[in-house]
């Protein structure tokens, strides 16, 4: 039986996330499709909050989990809340609509609910995940977080995601949002490695978001 709407966090844009959630990450060693099968179980065991990213290399595996999953009746893509991950090599402006888009493709699916940026390091754009140098150092990109964040926006805005938020960001990289001219939309959350952190909507509450 699936967790009830009590077991869920209301985050500062009003939108709800499941407080319990599967993780797609496996190592490269682990076949893709043992993470389709460990999908399909998760959401028959309740299970509706999945969380992947393009890092993973598992996306299509994933949505055809899903898919499965809306196909044979167990959920609607209503009850399905995904969670999904900018890659540090589309963190460019004009790279951030074709990177959800490819995700999407990915997964099937029209819209997820939450995207968030991966990381605050931004790295070389190309085929190459993790791009490195000829002395084996990854090659960095300078590109300001802040215009990631105004094309994360603009994501929003087109319907492509319901929610935004980053990653693994330090006091001085999330408040560099928060104290953007401009800023539309705040981050739903901050995730970490060992935890998921929801922003609350009342700046009372302690959180900077």
């Amino acid at each position: 039986m699936a967790l009830s709407s009590s077991h869920r966090v209301t985050m500062n844009d009003g939108n709800t996330i499941p407080v319990l959630g599967l993780g797609t990450y496996g190592p490269r060693s682990v076949p893709k499709s043992e993470g389709e099968m460990a999908t399909k179980v998760a959401i028959e065991a309740g299970y509706r909050h999945i969380d992947g990213a393009f890092l993973y290399e598992n996306e299509k595996e994933v949505g055809q989990a899903i898919q499965a999953k809306i196909a044979d009746g167990t959920v609607t893509r209503e009850e399905i809340f995904y969670t999904g991950k900018l890659w540090n090599t589309y963190h460019r402006p004009e790279l951030v609509r074709p990177a959800l888009e490819e995700t999407l493709k990915n997964l099937q699916l029209d819209y997820i609910d939450l995207y968030i940026i991966h990381t605050p390091m931004s790295f070389k754009p190309g085929k190459e995940k993790i791009p490195m140098d000829e002395n084996n150092k990854v090659i960095s990109d300078s590109v300001d977080l802040r215009d990631t964040w105004e094309a994360m926006e603009k994501c929003k805005d087109a319907g492509l995601v319901k929610s935004i938020g980053v990653s693994n960001f330090n006091r001085r990289q999330l408040e560099m949002i928060l104290n953007k001219p401009g800023l539309k939309y705040k981050p739903v959350c901050n995730q970490g490695r060992s935890k998921f952190s929801p922003c609350p909507r009342r700046p009372s509450a302690g959180s900077h978001c």
